[in-house]
């Protein structure tokens, strides 16, 4: 899906994504994005989201001491529920709707903070992004400045589209449900449009898995079934992850 189709399937203003866009530029200093290369390149990677399934995701991955030998990327308000288990991942992509104390506390501790900007979340971005430390700042709309556009759309794919960008050698997904419930850690206000969102993210996932056949797998415990991304096992998982240092 392109960004036109997007915008026009929910409803955005193009004009106010590229207002928050400057707003985002003005605050952010110039990241080259080597810091994030040696994290994902060639790496097993996890991308945490938001859904009902995070909490037994977590829980799952913690025991296997997955969270050792791969790299994990927490996706909007996937954040909190990590940090409430004792991991700091190492990338934290999002829109500012999630705990914005759990956002500064895993900055504070080192996590890498891509922080995205739309129409909708202007003040956040004011509020929140001059507290924040070495911030890789993305848009929606044609990348300019010192933002950049890897792809994707909502906090999860977009994470997704990050780790693919700088050649992760597999994706999985966890707490990534696509259903009809709300996860708890969601940064949702409005759960209908956060359904019509997740329905971009799903189709947009799928096409990137499309594009890169068997690199995408689903960790999910429970959720919906994704064409193109076949689920996998934590064994199965931790067999082809290498350890990291």
């Amino acid at each position: 899906m392109k960004y036109e189709e997007i915008a026009a399937a929910l409803g955005l203003d193009p004009k106010a994504d590229t207002e928050a866009a400057k707003v985002l530029d003005g605050l952010v200093e110039e990241v080259d994005g080597k810091r994030i290369k040696t994290v994902l390149h060639g790496a097993c990677v996890i991308v945490f989201g938001a859904g009902p399934s995070l909490k037994d995701d977590l829980g799952r991955i913690k025991a296997a001491g997955l969270q050792k030998s791969c790299a994990l990327i927490a996706a909007g308000g996937a954040i909190k529920a990590l940090l409430e288990e004792g991991i700091v991942p190492h990338i934290h992509v999002t829109d500012l709707d999630g705990d914005a104390h759990a956002t500064a506390e895993a900055n504070r501790g080192g996590t890498i903070t891509v922080v995205h900007a739309h129409g909708d979340n202007v003040e956040l971005i004011r509020d929140q992004v001059p507290r924040l430390r070495g911030v890789l700042g993305t848009t929606q709309t044609p990348a300019f400045g010192r933002l950049r556009n890897f792809g994707g759309f909502t906090d999860g794919d977009r994470a997704a589209y990050l780790a693919d960008h700088f050649g992760a050698k597999t994706i999985a997904l966890a707490g990534m449900d696509f259903g009809t419930t709300i996860g708890q850690y969601s940064g949702s206000r409005d759960a209908g449009f956060t359904r019509k969102k997740l329905r971009v993210g799903e189709k947009l996932l799928e096409e990137l898995a499309e594009k890169k056949r068997n690199r995408i797998v689903n960790l999910t415990a429970k959720g919906a079934e994704l064409t193109g991304i076949p689920r996998t096992s934590i064994e199965e998982l931790r067999a082809s992850a290498t350890h990291r240092k």
